[in-house]
Parts: C-alpha cells; structure tokens; sequence
C-alpha cells in the first residue's frame, strides 16, 4: 500500500492530523472534492472530520495554499460512513477541501468579503486544483475523468439531481468526483465547478490570462474616491436580476453588483477561450479532411462555417443569459 509520493510538494504541514488520526493505509485511485462553506481553514474539530488536504485561496497572490492532514495515501475523515454499507473515507480516496462555498445564497450573503465562490472560480483557482490533479494521476495514477453530471447547489444536495453513486457505482469508481457524488452522504459540494474546464486544465490547457482584468475590490478601490463609502456599501442601491438569487435577495450594494459583474465577465471569459479553441481544432480537421481527398473541400467549409456560427450563437446565448 502506498506506493507513492506521499506528500504534495509545497504544502503545509502545520496542521497535520495522522498522528492523532492514524487512519488506513489504501492504495488511491480516485480523489473527492469538497468545499468547505468558509472563507478560512477550518479546524476540523481538531482533526476528527479532516481530509487529506485543504487549499486555501490567497486571493492577492492568485495562488491556493495547500495544507496536508493525512498522507495521500492513508484513509482521512471528512466523508461520512454509515454502518453496513460500502466503505467510504477508506475506500481507495484521497480527499480535497477547497476553502470557499458553492452555495448561491453564502455567495450572495458574504458578498465583498474575500472568497471563491467555486461554481464561478478565477481560471487560476481552477488551474492550482488542475496542478494537483496532474500530479495525482502522474504520481498514482488517479484518472483524470470523472462523472458527466456536477448540478449546481442547492439541487445537489442529497440526490436531488439523481447524480449521487449506488454502492456498486462508487465500489467501481475511478477518477475524480465530488462529496455529491458518494454513496452514504447527502452533501452537495462542490455543485457546478467547472469540472471539464478542471479537466482540461490538468491535461496541459493554457490558463486564461486575467491579469488585465482589475478586480472588484480594485474598482472599488478607485471608485470609493469619488463615491463615499457609506454609499457604497449600502444595500437596496442596485436591483438583483440574477434569477437564482433575486428572490432571497432582491436589491444589492454598489460593491456586490460590481463582484457579480466580475464573476460573470470572467465566466464569459472562460466560455470565449473554449469556443475559440473548438473553432480552432475544426478548422484543422477541415484541412486534414480536404488533404484527404474524396471529400468536397468546399462542402467541408461550409459545414465548419456553420459550426463556428452556432458555437457564436451560444456565446451570444451566454450573454444574454447573464444580463
């Protein structure tokens, strides 16, 4: 058991939970995501419901500081195990807490106070996760796939998407999944992380540049010179058009308004670089097909020009999504 390197480079030690929770050795072939619904590490009660890492966002630096509680390879504790059942927190997993939400209402509640809100995670975010997930299937050979449906929270929550494994399916899984997604549990993290986006990532796509971009808090920064502050950060300035918010919150501050813009401004960000990178592939396999012969080259273009068009019209789907 344990055939691996069983500390991931860089991480902390500081909170290191094995020696008073000795757990199983396992040899690991999947790896589960959680996100922890705070903004800080937590203390996981001392160890008694930790994983095997946590990473916690420094939102300044753009990087995810990585804190190791139990070997990689050695059972954690952050799964619940329901007597007579399949096996759980010991059945091959490494587990990862990511410090933040998925929930939409703990987005809307923490407003501009630092987080991520993982459903909407900076490609950077999602890039450090990626890192991690190479190196485990580089180092143990944990697969980089996983289950097609990640719903978003609350619908995730037990198995009210019908996402969550039976007992058999979980026995057999290997890969990369989320606490939604394991028998015995009802939790709904990580909800609709970017799990394709993730995946891409881990196999070597380029990160999206945001260094461009300012942040909120920067606009903030720059925009609290000619507003004062008490504006704005007073709720009831801005009405909330999100639909999946605006009912439990229905009016926002100037300084949340400006976070969400941020976020969706990002997300389309995500969704401009894939499209382009899919027009991109076609347009190659146009080429090698007319290279090919017995293929009408301009029949071909046509039919790529239509897929471009439609992958353009989703784009414009998007914003209009988002307005």
């Amino acid at each position: 058991m344990g055939t691996g390197p069983q500390k991931y480079p860089g991480a902390s030690l500081a909170y290191w939970y094995q020696d008073d929770y000795p757990g199983s050795p396992m040899e690991v072939n999947v790896v589960v995501l959680h996100t922890t619904e705070g903004r800080t590490l937590p203390d996981y009660g001392g160890g008694s419901s930790a994983p095997n890492l946590t990473a916690v966002p420094d939102l300044a630096a753009r990087r995810l500081d990585w804190f190791q509680h139990f070997d990689i390879e050695t059972s954690s504790r952050a799964l619940r195990n329901l007597a007579g059942g399949v096996e759980t927190n010991t059945l091959n997993v490494c587990q990862v807490e990511l410090v933040g939400t998925c929930d939409p209402g703990t987005h809307a509640k923490w407003g501009s106070s630092p987080h991520i809100f993982w459903p909407e995670a900076p490609d950077w975010a999602l890039a450090e996760v990626a890192s991690f997930l190479r190196w485990m299937n580089t180092e143990h050979g944990v697969p980089l796939s996983g289950p097609a449906a990640w719903p978003p929270y609350p619908s995730s929550y037990a198995n009210g998407a019908g996402q969550r494994m039976s007992g058999a399916q979980w026995s057999n899984f290997k890969g990369v999944c989320g606490h939604m997604h394991v028998p015995e549990n009802d939790h709904g993290d990580p909800g609709s992380i970017d799990f394709s986006r993730l995946i891409a990532l881990a196999k070597g796509g380029a990160p999206i540049e945001e260094d461009d971009m300012p942040t909120a808090d920067e606009i903030a920064a720059a925009v609290v010179k000619v507003l004062p502050q008490k504006v704005w950060q007073t709720d009831g300035l801005v009405q909330n058009v999100n639909p999946g918010t605006r009912d439990d919150n229905p009016t926002l501050s100037g300084a949340q308004a400006l976070a969400n813009v941020e976020a969706v401004a990002r997300r389309i960000d995500r969704t401009t670089a894939a499209l382009t990178a899919q027009v991109g592939a076609l347009s190659s396999a146009v080429a090698a097909l007319a290279q090919g012969g017995g293929l009408d080259a301009a029949e071909i273009q046509a039919a790529a020009e239509a897929g471009a068009r439609a992958a353009l019209d989703r784009l414009g789907e998007v914003l209009t999504e988002e307005k």
